[in-house]
C-alpha cells in the first residue's frame, strides 16, 4: 500500500476567516429522501428467481396496469429492485431537478444500460417529497481520477423532480441562530464580537459553544442580514487535529503538533521522547536533524522535548522502515498514552 503523508502548515494559531466558512444557519440544511423501485431494461444481468421481492414487485406493477401475474411465472433476468436515495438542497422549489442514486438489493450483476421506473421519494415523515426516473449510468471516476465503474450501483444524473416544498420562512423572522462546525467557546465569542463590531451594537449573542443567536436589525432584512453576517472577516483558533485514513495510508496533519514525553515501543522500533536538552543517545546512531536522532542498531528514536512534533515524528519513522500501518498504530497508541494532545480522527 502506497503512503502519502501530507502536512500543513500554519504560521499562527489565529486564521482571519468568514464567518460562512466556520459556522451555517440553524434550520438550512439538505434532507434525505429514500425510495424503492425497479430498474429494467438490463441484458439478462438483473435479479434471478432468488430474489423473491423482485418477482412480487413485478407482479404488483402488472396487476397495476390491469395484467394479472403470478410471482411464480415470472422468470425475467432483465429487471433489478433497487433503493433511490438523493438529497434535497435547502430551499428547493417544485419542478427544480437533482441527481439520484440506484444502488441493487438482490443478486443482479450490473445495472448498466437499465431506466429507473417511476419512483416515489419519501422523507423521514413518511410523505412524498419528489419523484425520480431515467437512464442510469454506471460510470464514474476513482479517487485518483481514473474511470472505473460499480455494476451494481449508479446514478440518474438529473432524475430527480421535487414534488413537494420544505418551507423555510426566514423573510419573516427576526431572529436566527448560527451553528459553529466545531465546538469551542473561544470561536464562539469571536464570532459575536466580530458580528458585534460590525453591526457597532448587540445584535449577536453566544449562547454556548456551538451555537450564536442572532437579532435582525431594524433597517436590514433578515436575508440582507444574514447575507452581510457569513461575510464577516473573524480570527478563527483551528482545532489542532490528525486525520487518519486507514484504507489509502493518507495522514494530514500540522507541522506544530507537539508530542509531550513517552516511551512506546512497536514491533522492533523503540520510541523515546525526554525532557533533557541533551538526551544521551548510543554509538551507531543518524542525527536526522538538530532536534531528532536514530539509533540504526537498536531501531531507537530519540528526540527532545518540547521540539518533537508529530511531523518530524512521522518522518523518521519511515527512515526507520515502518510501514504505514505501524505509523498509524503508534499514533493511536500516543493518543491513548496521552503524548498528543491534539483530536486523533480515523476515516
Amino acid at each position: 500500500m502506497k503512503y502519502i503523508l501530507v502536512f500543513l502548515v500554519f504560521f499562527s494559531t489565529l486564521q482571519a476567516t468568514k464567518i460562512t466558512d466556520v459556522s451555517s444557519i440553524v434550520g438550512v440544511r439538505e434532507n434525505q429522501i429514500i425510495g424503492y423501485s425497479l430498474v429494467v431494461g438490463l441484458k439478462k444481468t438483473g435479479d434471478g428467481t432468488t430474489s423473491k421481492f423482485t418477482l412480487q414487485s413485478i407482479s404488483n406493477m402488472l396487476k397495476a396496469m390491469n395484467i394479472d401475474m403470478n410471482p411464480i411465472d415470472i422468470k425475467s433476468k432483465n429487471v433489478a429492485a433497487v433503493v433511490v436515495t438523493a438529497t434535497m438542497k435547502p430551499f428547493a422549489r417544485q419542478g427544480d431537478k437533482f441527481d439520484v442514486v440506484v444502488s441493487s438489493i438482490g443478486d443482479a450483476k450490473s445495472l448498466e444500460g437499465g431506466t429507473l421506473l417511476m419512483t416515489p421519494l419519501k422523507g423521514v415523515d413518511g410523505k412524498i417529497y419528489a419523484l425520480a426516473q431515467g437512464s442510469v449510468s454506471i460510470g464514474g471516476r476513482n479517487e485518483r481520477g481514473a474511470r472505473e465503474s460499480h455494476p451494481t450501483s449508479g446514478t440518474v444524473f438529473n432524475g430527480g423532480f421535487i414534488e413537494r416544498e420544505i418551507n423555510i420562512d426566514l423573510f419573516h423572522q427576526e431572529y436566527a441562530t448560527l451553528s459553529l462546525k466545531e465546538s469551542g467557546f473561544s470561536n464562539a465569542v469571536a464570532v459575536q464580537k466580530a458580528i458585534n463590531k460590525f453591526y457597532s451594537t448587540q445584535v449577536a449573542v453566544a449562547m454556548d459553544s456551538r451555537s450564536i443567536k442572532l437579532k435582525r436589525p431594524k433597517n436590514r432584512s433578515m436575508i440582507e442580514f444574514l447575507a452581510e453576517v457569513q461575510e464577516i472577516d473573524m480570527n478563527y483558533v483551528p482545532k489542532n487535529k490528525i486525520i487518519i485514513n486507514e484504507r489509502t495510508g493518507t495522514i494530514v496533519a500540522g507541522v506544530d503538533i507537539m508530542l509531550k514525553p513517552v516511551v512506546l515501543t512497536q514491533g522492533d522500533i523503540t520510541i523515546k521522547i525526554v525532557e533533557e536538552k541533551n538526551p544521551s543517545t548510543p554509538a551507531g546512531s543518524m542525527q536526522v536533524d538538530k532536534n531528532l536522532v536514530i539509533g540504526l542498531n537498536q531501531n531507537e528514536l530519540y528526540t527532545r522535548e518540547g521540539t518533537t512534533t508529530v511531523a518530524n515524528l512521522v518522518r523518521s519513522l519511515q527512515k526507520l522502515g515502518a510501514t504505514p500501518k505501524d505509523i498509524i498504530s503508534i499514533l493511536e497508541a500516543m493518543k491513548s498514552a496521552g503524548s498528543i494532545s491534539a483530536e486523533l480522527e480515523v476515516i
